[in-house]
């Protein structure tokens, strides 16, 4: 839908709202394919062609297709649905086209093979709600993500966008705003948890004429892309809530810092920013209102302590980005010593929910002290990995089970790492803790920005707290001793415990360097560093104590410390573990027992992973 003229008023985004309204009410069906990264990496872009040119050939007019946003259950990509009958298909191909068009497009019919067929119970499900993935989410920032083309401003506009700037300029005070943002008890959504309006207020309360709004798009925890796929899929979310924000607190300019690594994120942005200057809606004067406001785009350099608020505001000033001594904190001192507001992609986009339906219709969403919803990347050994958006309170084991399906290969559930590398390992004993700011606090974990990494028990936690050190020694911008030399230390120590030359007292040397480091860095990337390592050490101690005082991982994953063999018994002779050996170590008779050579073993754990039978046993 072409828009040429700009919104000077509310009633000009009125009409412009019926107007995109009634032209996607006059569409009898839309085809709503993921056009996410996940997606598009197993060919979505060639379906939404296919699609477009299969119902022009039939003359199917009245049938609109949307390359829209991630779905979030990339486990099942690429993901169709069919409104408004809502039907649900997965693992879509181009050759499914025709079988869907002629089926559930020109008749009332579904295309069995393509339904979701549920893991646990085997039941297939055809509407999305109903999928067990998508039962017990519940969407506010991720609303628009999948039923909107994130190209075209008026897909969001007709389904209120860009209504909560208009009221925010027009019917409310910066004061009124922030009032209502603190009021819905919102927190920051990138790890911290600050009440989003305490930092507003202390913004706004800052004397001078400049001030400045920065987006956190640098989401670099391993397995985590939340922020991504909102950026991706909903951009005008993210900047309407900027906008909002920066009236609230009085700035003028803003800078979204989003990773390199995010070439579609940072397309769809920028198609976003011309589109809404093109309608006003960025730039001088919005809405009459005399409010001028404008945003550019910073693209990270791949630095993971970016992330950090002083880090991120100078590698935005082109400098190296390494955090500085807090305070002053950027609300006072800031992007170029000017008064500076900091929030994350899911953070500002849950500020046009709240201007519009209301604080109290927010807090009443979560947790007395974790309001509203949280969207966590759900990875690892789980049936159904993706995005899943849930309620503040909802617990671990709901998570794991009842959106995620279980562990895989029907194995047991030995763990889940929250927060990303500065997060903890929570345990099965924990696995009905509610999810909220305090009570993973309470167990050594945090939320951090969202990843969910699940693990069962052939993961080894010794191991586990070796790659996210490894991960983080890399990261350290290494300023400060604490952080460059105490992480360094501790890695080296993992690394001799898991090469089988840990030794008595390595534990609580851990334990120490931990509170040295955590105490002492200068930010919070050395702060929270140790908590992978302490979590691993308070939960699962008898792994450490294996590693150091039996030299065996009862994972069976450190090689130093692995002999692998056959269970005569168990195995079933299917020839799996043989096909995948790449030493040949194994030999053996189809549908007879097989035997691993072990002076050709290298221990690298393919044929413990091939095996369908848990016929590899570990020594």
């Amino acid at each position: 839908m072409a828009v040429a003229t700009q919104l000077r008023t509310p009633e000009d985004l009125a009409n412009l709202r019926e107007q995109a309204a009634t032209r996607r009410e006059s569409k009898r069906m839309a085809i709503a394919i993921c056009c996410g990264t996940g997606c598009r990496a197993q060919g979505s872009m060639d379906l939404v062609e296919e699609f477009r040119s299969r119902l022009e050939a039939e003359g199917l007019s009245d049938v609109e297709v949307r390359a829209t946003g991630c779905h979030g259950f990339c486990e099942r990509g690429p993901l169709v649905v069919i409104y408004p009958k809502e039907i649900f298909y997965c693992g879509v191909q181009d050759t499914d086209v025709a079988d869907i068009v002629d089926k559930s497009i020109k008749g009332d019919e579904l295309v069995e093979s393509l339904l979701f067929r549920d893991p646990v119970s085997k039941n297939r499900f055809h509407l999305e709600h109903e999928v067990p993935f998508y039962a017990k989410q519940q969407r506010i920032v991720f609303r628009n993500n999948g039923k909107i083309d994130p190209v075209v401003i008026s897909d969001y506009i007709a389904v209120d966008g860009y209504v909560a700037l208009a009221k925010a300029l027009t019917q409310m005070t910066p004061e009124a705003v922030i009032d209502e943002v603190e009021k819905s008890g919102l927190r920051g959504r990138g790890g911290g948890g600050f009440p989003t309006g305490r930092k507003w207020r202390i913004c706004h309360g800052q004397p001078g004429d400049q001030k400045y709004i920065i987006c956190n798009g640098d989401e670099g925890d391993p397995g985590a892309f939340m922020d991504r796929s909102i950026m991706e899929g909903d951009p005008h979310s993210v900047l309407e809530g900027m906008t909002i924000g920066a009236y609230a607190i009085g700035a003028s300019r803003a800078y979204m810092y989003v990773r390199a690594e995010y070439p579609l994120a940072v397309a769809n942005l920028e198609i976003a920013l011309e589109q809404s200057r093109a309608l006003g809606l960025l730039g001088e004067d919005i809405f009459g209102s005399g409010f001028s406001f404008d945003v550019e785009i910073v693209r990270g350099a791949g630095a993971f302590v970016c992330g950090e608020e002083t880090g991120l505001i100078s590698s935005i000033q082109g400098d190296i980005g390494s955090p500085r001594q807090r305070p002053p904190y950027p609300a006072e001192s800031g992007l170029w010593d000017k008064p500076t507001n900091i929030n994350n992609v899911e953070t500002w986009a849950n500020i046009p929910v709240i201007i519009d339906r209301g604080a109290d219709w927010f807090a009443s969403v979560g947790t007395e002290k974790s309001k509203g919803t949280k969207v966590f990347s759900l990875v690892g050994k789980v049936q159904n990995t993706g995005l899943v958006e849930v309620p503040m309170g909802t617990t671990l084991r709901e998570i794991v089970y009842d959106i995620g399906g279980g562990i895989l290969k029907k194995r047991k559930f030995k763990a889940v790492q929250t927060g990303g590398p500065s997060g903890g390992c929570i345990p099965e004993a924990m696995l009905d803790l509610p999810v909220d700011f305090e009570k993973l606090r309470d167990v050594g974990a945090m939320m951090g920005s969202g990843g969910l990494i699940v693990m069962d028990e052939r993961t080894c936690m010794v191991d586990v707290a070796k790659y996210f050190l490894a991960f983080l020694v890399d990261e350290s911008c290494g300023k400060c001793t604490p952080c460059r030399e105490g992480l360094f230390q501790m890695h080296a120590i993992l690394s001799r415990i898991t090469e089988g030359r840990g030794r008595e007292g390595d534990i609580e040397l851990l334990q120490r360097l931990a509170a040295y480091v955590g105490e002492s860095s200068l930010c919070q990337l050395g702060g929270t560093a140790p908590n992978p390592v302490l979590s691993t050490i308070r939960y699962f101690r008898d792994e450490y104590e294996a590693h150091i005082d039996h030299k065996r991982c009862p994972a069976g994953v450190c090689t130093s410390l692995v002999n692998f063999g056959i269970d005569s018994e168990a195995c079933k002779g299917c020839g799996l573990c043989l096909k995948d050996c790449p030493t040949e170590a194994i030999s053996g008779e189809k549908k007879a027992p097989h035997r691993i050579d072990e002076t050709v073993c290298v221990q690298c754990g393919v044929c413990y992973e091939a095996c369908p039978f848990d016929a590899i046993t570990v020594e």
